[in-house]
């Protein structure tokens, strides 16, 4: 796999080379999120306990976003995996946003919308790396070789895409053909990704309702 931390790899993945955009920002800040506890996970420094996210070991890992995250895990050992996915997403995307933008993997281009509201578009200058990562999650989804063998890795980044939806990587009928592969995969990559599906089930079922009570209060109107 790549020497990217996982996060970068998931917003690699998530980031629409051809047009230097990141669709769906607020998706991706949960990806992201979910991807970077799962990192930790992979590399042995947080289990699972009851629940919730349980650090065993206090050592760097040498990435900012990693090691600001298991911080704040051993600070506070009571949160369940769903709140830490929620927690800070946003902070979190956009400080691994401005590390990427400073080790030269992405360049931030700020615009305006409307000439007042501030947007970011990365522009993806290792466009290899990235087509190299959408490669990676289509073997792993997709190959003959058996889940339990696949990189973990690269089962835990398949898992993290299908999970937040993100449909130009895990489109719907990949999800629905490869659903036992998926679920294969998922075991192996650690608690985040089911919590990391919970919430963006329940941000739908926010916004499904949100839109409904309008519509039925256009309606009365």
């Amino acid at each position: 796999m790549s020497t990217l931390s996982l996060p970068a790899q998931a917003y690699l993945l998530a980031c629409d080379t051809g047009r230097d955009r990141l669709p769906r920002r607020q998706g991706v800040a949960l990806l992201v999120r979910a991807a970077a506890l799962t990192d930790l996970v992979l590399r042995g420094l947080v289990v699972d306990g009851d629940g919730r996210p349980v650090v065993t070991g206090a050592a760097g890992t040498g990435h900012l976003v990693l090691d600001d995250l298991l911080g704040d895990l051993a600070a506070d050992p009571h949160r369940k995996w769903r709140g830490w996915v929620r927690r800070d997403a946003r902070a979190t995307l956009q400080s691994l946003e401005a590390q990427l933008d400073a080790a030269g993997t992405i360049t931030l281009k700020t615009s305006h919308v409307l000439g007042l509201f501030p947007r970011r578009r990365p522009v993806v200058r290792d466009r290899v790396e990235a087509a190299r990562l959408h490669e990676v999650v289509a073997a792993a989804l997709r190959g003959r070789e058996p889940a339990s063998r696949v990189d973990p890795g690269a089962a835990a980044l398949t898992s993290l895409a299908a999970a937040v939806e993100l449909r130009t990587v895990v489109s719907r009928r990949d999800a629905r053909h490869h659903k036992a592969r998926l679920a294969e995969l998922e075991e192996r990559a650690g608690a985040a990704v089911p919590a990391l599906r919970k919430v963006v089930r329940e941000l739908k079922a926010a916004r499904a309702a949100a839109i409904s009570a309008a519509a039925s209060s256009g309606s009365s109107g």
